[in-house]
């Protein structure tokens, strides 16, 4: 436990009391203070509750003590109502269980952190699954499910989450345990006779069409409905009851899930016609615009092709329970007959569906950023209205963001009439607050106007709940209050929501930051050079909490080793933003930061699976340049940040290099200076190269330095860039980095007689060149800038000239095609530079006349089993797409291995990280090899990769380029 001084009593009063944990430290007050809204309210105390018993005990301690109670289960709410100033309860780390599968009863039972993905796959073994399945599935818990009335695209066909409700085991604000269901409100004493006395008022303005999630749903309460207090205690955003179990409805799952997808010239009129396709018992109907199709196609190269419009609607038919598989085409047929356009695909189940799911998906995703790169924010999320007025609806809600020059992704469930748009707020600055209060308000009257409500499945939250009295009349806001009070008189359950709310503009998170000025580092270009600008990029929406191991996510791994926030990207930005606004983290150096930045691997995933563009290798980088900046450094830094001059001077003479490998066989001399230099004495050291790449290479027939001497006078005395291949000749400059230079040659050799086979003439730097990875790795910012700017008076002529620059090792490769734009903006040779670098594989496959040429043939690796590592810089900068098409071209039989192999550079090595490096490895990398034949191929470009899999499993790995020179043969090498 870790608890301030001024938190000392409550927080021993709640460890006394419970067998789970206690913690009020900085840092974690700081990855708590916001979920995925615009809010920021750090809590006093975060505790992870173990059981039922630990709940009620905490709950006791702060009802006697006056303390807000706030319940948590992912974090990914966006309206506000996860976040609470008093003691949050975290469910999702320890009570995460699924209790029990009914496959016959067709139920489950489940605590409240459960992640709803993980129930599905669990009930998918029985033919079942859970019916609403918003787009945060693989990171939402079942208590936030309950709590914001979640839905998804299949709420159509299943109902919201609260029609899948059946019981739920709960605690109120007074203390009583109850178990929730239908039929029966004596649990809650007065909520009867509440209900009873307001029937007309109830009847009249609740339940008026399914997406009214605003406010309480008392609808459920009424006798025709069954009098179920479990249903409408589902979307009360935790301010009724604390929920420790729930006994959930399971549905058969659809047979044959067929999509159309159906073009209209715009969004809103594809909404128009949706009440027409909604006759023939959809799955689900979804719309997007052609705004979000452009932003999936610039985010991730390409899109599927879709039928001719502006805006689309993505349709899911099937057959139910008890249905003929026959039907599926009946409402095919009968979609097309009825939708109202002629631009109509249709696929059936398999990976071409599967694709075309993903631009939605994906759109879910990019919808942090508007069209123009903007941030946009939450706030006006999730309205919905009844499905026959959405198109109207629609074309109004766009005139008012013009009206308001606001920009925002559309999106969402049509069929249900719910609709989602981030829009770009300008909360930058206080004065921009305003504004966005003006569009709430008046974007509820429009709403309300056609009958609908604020919120469709996310909640109201601090985000909406002070603008219910717009949508509700006075005798119902009565009514909820009086609700509240039968609960939770004393309102300790989640204050300033719902019921007394915080107003809309109080505690927000992102006009509170102030903009951190270039300190020498980083210039943050695509954020206006401004690192408060950057680290707000994070949302919260906890992509990264996602567990996709296998799926090809490389997103955090330490976070799918630990489970804890403060190893997840999101827990780590919500450190640095509170860095920027100074109040809970005064600055950089303090230990809140680097805590929270210790177990990054900086494999620079973020930068490509967060949808929002979150870079924490590149902020790590930043926060430990700016906290360590005129102090001393931990040793790991001086001795891994330069490890390439250690490697230089070590290679010089060769003997040296023999000596120093022969030394270091000896375990007690290895322990021993591993022990005195930071290194965990586990790790074993890979061995220096007796003789250097540069010096292997000049024995090899080809390869030349004296050309670059010959281009680079050329270049100083030429009005415009010679070109390269003027004398008849195809130059590459082969690039080997400080590892492949000093430590591990072999790729670098191979690539030379794969380019040379290619047909190209293979230069080598005149001189050493080093990107600075290991500095910027360790926050050494200034060192790298002055490698990169000596590499860049050595390449850059040859780029200039129009010579291709390949890299070796992935990690360095990926520092010339990104991080030396942002560390060297000012100086124009970086473009030169880094438009002109590639890895073996993009250059193989490159058109002319900076590839091969046809002529070259990848070599027949057909048979080979292949077991791919791609490194993690190399997936998240210049992604692994030529690669994977250049095996596929050879034949060969290819495994890949999603996520990062543990070691990351200097991360694996220093002291306090071997076991989180090994537990990495073992989420895919060491099964992935256990599993794999004897005789197969271990494939990984990175030097980390290999020496993670050398020393942990035993497994040589080769590079690229060997296995396309020795083809078969490598396979028999690496099998001994």
């Amino acid at each position: 436990m870790s608890v301030s001084v001024r938190e000392a009593t409550l927080a021993d009063l709640i460890a006394a009391r419970i067998s789970g944990e206690v913690d009020g430290s900085v840092r974690v007050r700081a990855e708590y203070s916001t979920d995925a809204s615009n809010y920021r309210v750090p809590p006093r105390l975060v505790v992870f509750p173990k059981d039922a018993d630990d709940v009620a005990a905490t709950l006791t301690v702060c009802r006697d003590r006056g303390v807000p109670f706030t319940s948590r289960g992912g974090g990914t709410s966006v309206a506000g109502n996860a976040v609470g100033e008093g003691v949050v309860l975290d469910f999702s780390r320890y009570m995460n269980k699924i209790l029990e599968i009914d496959p016959q009863a067709r139920t489950a039972r489940v605590q409240p952190g459960v992640v709803m993905s993980d129930l599905q796959r669990e009930a998918a073994k029985h033919g079942l699954r859970f019916g609403p399945d918003p787009s945060t599935q693989n990171r939402a818990t079942f208590g936030g499910m309950i709590g914001n009335n979640a839905c998804g695209p299949h709420a159509v066909a299943w109902g919201r989450t609260a029609d899948n409700v059946l019981a739920l085991e709960c605690i109120d604000g007074r203390g009583r345990e109850f178990t929730a269901g239908a039929g029966d409100l004596s649990a809650v004493p007065g909520l009867e006779e509440a209900v009873t006395a307001n029937l007309g008022d109830i009847r009249m303005n609740m339940g008026r069409f399914s997406r009214q999630v605003s406010g309480y749903s008392l609808e459920h309460l009424l006798p025709e409905n069954g009098r179920d207090l479990a249903k409408m205690l589902v979307g009360s955003e935790g301010t009724l009851v604390v929920i420790t179990e729930a006994t959930l409805r399971l549905v058969p799952l659809a047979q044959a899930p067929t999509l159309i997808v159906a073009g209209y010239p715009d969004m809103a009129a594809a909404a128009d016609a949706v009440p027409a396709i909604l006759q023939h018992s959809p799955l689900a109907v979804e719309g997007i615009d052609a705004e979000l199709v452009d932003v999936v196609r610039r985010s991730k190269g390409s899109v599927p092709e879709l039928p001719p419009g502006g805006g689309w609607l993505f349709i899911e038919v099937g057959a139910q329970e008890g249905e003929p598989i026959d039907v599926v085409a009946e409402r095919v047929d009968g979609i097309r007959r009825d939708a109202g356009t002629d631009a109509i695909m249709v696929r059936p189940p398999g990976p071409e569906a599967s694709e075309l799911w993903r631009i939605r998906a994906d759109g879910a995703g990019l919808g942090g950023r508007t069209p123009q790169g903007a941030p946009a924010w939450p706030g006006w999320e999730d309205s919905a209205v009844p499905p026959e007025k959405l198109g109207d609806y629609l074309r109004d809600l766009r005139a008012l963001m013009d009206r308001h020059d606001l920009d925002g992704l559309m999106y969402g469930h049509f069929g249900d009439g719910c609709v989602h748009v981030r829009i770009d707020f300008p909360i930058d600055e206080e004065t921009g607050v305003p504004i966005m209060r003006q569009f709430m308000e008046e974007a509820t009257d429009i709403a309300v106007s056609y009958g609908g409500s604020m919120s469709g499945e996310h909640g109201d939250g601090r985000a909406r709940s002070e603008l219910l009295p717009r949508m509700y009349p006075p005798q119902i806001m009565k009514l909820f209050a009086a609700v509240k009070d039968l609960f939770d008189p004393d309102n300790v359950l989640n204050p300033g929501v719902l019921i007394d709310p915080e107003p809309l503009d109080a505690n927000l998170r992102r006009p509170a930051a102030r903009p951190t000025s270039y300190a020498g580092g980083f210039h943050f270009r695509e954020d206006d050079g401004d690192f408060t600008r950057a680290v707000h990029r994070c949302t919260g929406v906890g992509n990264c909490r996602a567990d996709r191991t296998g799926a090809g996510f490389f997103m955090c791994p330490s976070y799918l080793a630990s489970k804890d926030e403060k190893d997840v990207t999101r827990g780590r930005a919500r450190v640095l933003q509170e860095v920027t606004n100074g109040r809970l983290v005064k600055d950089f150096a303090d230990k809140a930061v680097m805590e929270a930045l210790d177990l990054c691997l900086a494999c620079k995933a973020c930068g490509r699976d967060c949808p929002t563009g979150v870079n924490l290798a590149k902020y790590k980088s930043e926060a430990l340049y700016r906290g360590y900046k005129g102090k001393l450094r931990p040793i790991t830094h001086y001795v891994l940040g330069n490890l390439p001059i250690l490697g230089r001077l070590v290679t010089w003479v060769p003997a040296v290099a023999g000596i120093a490998n022969w030394a270091l066989k000896f375990s007690w001399v290895r322990k021993l200076a591993f022990s005195l230099l930071g290194i965990d004495p586990r790790r074993q050291m890979p061995g220096f190269a007796t003789k250097r790449f540069s010096r292997t290479v000049r024995e090899l027939k080809g390869p030349s330095r004296r050309v670059g001497k010959h281009l680079q006078a050329r270049e100083r005395h030429a009005g415009e860039s010679a070109q390269a291949n003027s004398d008849g000749r195809k130059y590459v400059m082969l690039w080997a980095d400080s590892f492949s230079e000093t430590l591990d040659t072999a790729g670098a050799q191979a690539m030379v007689s794969v380019l040379q086979s290619a047909g190209y003439t293979v230069l080598i730097p005149p001189k050493d060149a080093c990107c600075g990875l290991t500095w910027i790795t360790t926050g050494q910012l200034g060192h790298a800038k002055k490698e990169l700017t000596n590499l860049l008076t050595i390449l850059a002529p040859f780029a200039a000239s129009g010579i291709p620059i390949v890299g070796v090792e992935p990690s360095c490769t990926a520092v010339l095609r990104e991080d030396i734009r942002d560390l060297l903006p000012d100086d124009a040779r970086t473009d030169v530079v880094a438009d002109m670098t590639f890895t073996l594989a993009e250059l193989l496959t490159a058109p002319e006349p900076i590839g091969p040429g046809e002529e070259w043939q990848a070599p027949d690796l057909s048979g080979i089993e292949v077991v791919a590592q791609p490194h993690c810089h190399h997936y998240s900068v210049m992604a692994w797409d030529a690669d994977a098409a250049l095996l596929k071209e050879a034949g060969a039989q290819v495994t890949t291995v999603s996520g990062c192999c543990g070691l990351a550079g200097n991360f694996g090595m220093e002291k306090g990280h071997y076991e989180i490096s090994v537990q990495v490895a073992d989420n895919n990398l060491l099964p992935a090899l256990r599993e794999a034949a004897p005789d197969a191929v271990y494939l990984a470009d990175g030097f980390s990769c290999r020496t993670q899999a050398q020393q942990l499993a035993g497994n040589s790995g080769v590079h690229l380029a060997e296995l396309l020179r020795d083809g078969a043969s490598t396979r028999r090498r690496t099998s001994h």
